[in-house]
């Protein structure tokens, strides 16, 4: 397997949705989070050498989730998903950390060569 690859998101479908996407790339999905918080704990716990993060969610947003998930791990790579393609929210996220940007509906070819790119 490739990759281990840990999947954000407060819709269960769009999890179900890049994890397929994901899968199909050779990326093996080792956990999922529907919020910020359990993101930064499940990051602890499972170490994975991507993060894909939504930005709008309950309890903890996914750009204060980069910010923590970063001051465990400087080096942890995010790619951030959201339907909101704001420039705003775009400049928030890769200045908390993320290395890149993919906008909902996701483009199953857009997912895969951020993912390659951020992981090379």
């Amino acid at each position: 397997m490739g990759n281990k690859v840990l999947v954000v998101d407060d819709a269960a479908f769009m999890r179900m949705m890049i994890k397929d996407i994901l899968r199909k790339g050779g990326y093996e999905v080792v956990g999922e989070a529907e919020d910020g918080s359990k993101a930064v704990e499940k990051y602890k716990e499972l170490r994975p050498d991507l993060v894909t993060m939504d930005i709008t969610m309950p309890d903890m947003d996914g750009i204060s989730a980069v910010k923590e998930i970063r001051k465990l791990d400087g080096n942890a790579q995010i790619i951030m998903c959201s339907a909101m393609g704001q420039q705003a929210m775009v400049i928030d996220a890769i200045q908390a950390g993320a290395k890149d940007f993919v906008v909902k509906p996701f483009q199953p070819e857009r997912v895969l060569e951020a993912v390659r790119k951020v992981l090379s």
